[in-house]
């Protein structure tokens, strides 16, 4: 049984209400380079190597994540000031079946230089408290649009950070079946898409997926406290 602190998340139903569910997480996954377009991963690979990270082994990339980094808090603490954030969908496999959220898979981009791997366990994964169910827009998922904003402040003026349809990234399904499973318990962030003007770090970031065929969207938002990092 998992010793980590569940999150309350808020299921909304296709049509219908939304529910409470609490969601204890077991295993956290980070799938890397999980573009469908091999042009697009080699661009984000590209992207990243601008910023001295080495290319990936190989592609999609499954990194492990301890359990307790993923959180609905809208304030959270890093070390330093060069992290930043990106837009994931995020497939959460829970008793009432798989779900989606929207998560920032945020990263410390200083230790991403040596180790993308080590980078991941330094931040914390915020995750939106609103999810849907997987079956309500899987047959439409392509439809759905990725964006994330960078900030300032939480009020102040936003500037678009991302923006792409799900159809640059490989589908849940195709994801799940190449790493053996999802089991109860698990989250798996599914891959993001290329920042506009490059990787960068903001005091405050904003995500989102909307479904235009339902006329809804997943949001959430976070500030970042950087603490100073001592020699």
């Amino acid at each position: 049984m998992s010793t980590n602190r569940p999150l309350d998340l808020h299921l909304a139903l296709a049509g219908g209400p939304t529910k409470p569910l609490r969601f204890r997480v077991d295993t956290l996954i980070i799938a890397g380079w999980a573009g469908r377009d091999a042009a697009a991963v080699r661009h984000h690979i590209e992207e990243l190597q601008a910023i001295g990270v080495p290319p990936p082994s190989a592609t999609p990339l499954y990194y492990a994540g301890a359990p307790g980094l993923l959180t609905t808090d809208t304030a959270v603490v890093m070390l330093g000031a060069k992290t930043s954030g990106e837009v994931e969908p995020v497939i959460l496999s829970t008793e009432d079946g798989l779900c989606v959220g929207v998560g920032s898979d945020h990263t410390d981009r200083e230790a991403e230089e040596w180790s993308v791997a080590h980078s991941k366990q330094l931040c914390g994964k915020p995750l939106g408290s609103t999810i849907w169910r997987f079956d309500d827009v899987a047959d439409h998922w392509d439809s759905l649009i990725l964006r994330s904003w960078v900030a300032e402040t939480e009020t102040g003026a936003r500037t678009l950070y991302q923006e792409g349809a799900m159809t640059a990234l490989r589908r849940p399904e195709d994801l799940i079946e190449r790493r053996g499973g999802l089991p109860i318990g698990s989250a798996m962030f599914g891959g993001t898409i290329p920042a506009i003007g490059g990787i960068r770090p903001a005091p405050f970031f904003q995500i989102e997926i909307e479904d235009p065929i339902l006329g809804r969207r997943l949001t959430h938002g976070y500030a970042i406290k950087a603490l100073p990092v001592a020699a």
